[in-house]
């Protein structure tokens, strides 16, 4: 593959789509967190105006399991840690490309293309190899069964 090419097709794709998936799952994040804070902080008023009557009883009740859900949600999309992960990947490959194309630090050398798909293969292997083995771990599956 050309230097070219490999710098568009493979390099700027892969920030591309971190960049992209940061985004959404930041955005997914903040959304869920934001309606969980609200409707966490409406249960001590809500608890106020409980005296007289059941129904807000139940309210309460149902906002407490809101929360529960909207929390497990969380726990099991993993919007957080996604969010983190492809930000680092993302700003990863980008200090990776820069240096490149600056030719500075390690890529001021005999051949910074070969160490640059070197580099860039290595990241994006790596972070396959953490998805794997996270969904490996969220499923139950050990290696050693």
């Amino acid at each position: 593959m050309e230097k070219v090419n490999y710098l568009e097709e493979r390099l700027e794709n892969q920030i591309k789509w971190y960049d992209k998936k940061s985004i959404e799952a930041q955005r997914k994040y903040k959304i869920f967190k934001s309606i969980e804070i609200i409707a966490a902080s409406s249960i001590p008023v809500l608890s106020v105006f409980s005296r007289n009557t059941t129904n807000i009883t139940w309210i309460i009740a149902v906002v407490g399991s809101f929360i529960t859900i909207i929390e497990s949600w969380l726990a099991i999309t993993k919007y957080h840690e996604n969010w983190i992960e492809y930000r680092s990947i993302c700003e990863t490959l980008k200090h990776e490309k820069y240096m490149y194309l600056t030719s500075t630090g390690d890529y001021n050398s005999k051949e910074p293309y070969k160490l640059l798909v070197e580099r860039v293969e290595s990241i994006i292997s790596k972070e396959n190899l953490n998805w794997v083995n996270l969904n490996r771990k969220s499923k139950g599956e050990n290696r050693n069964e």
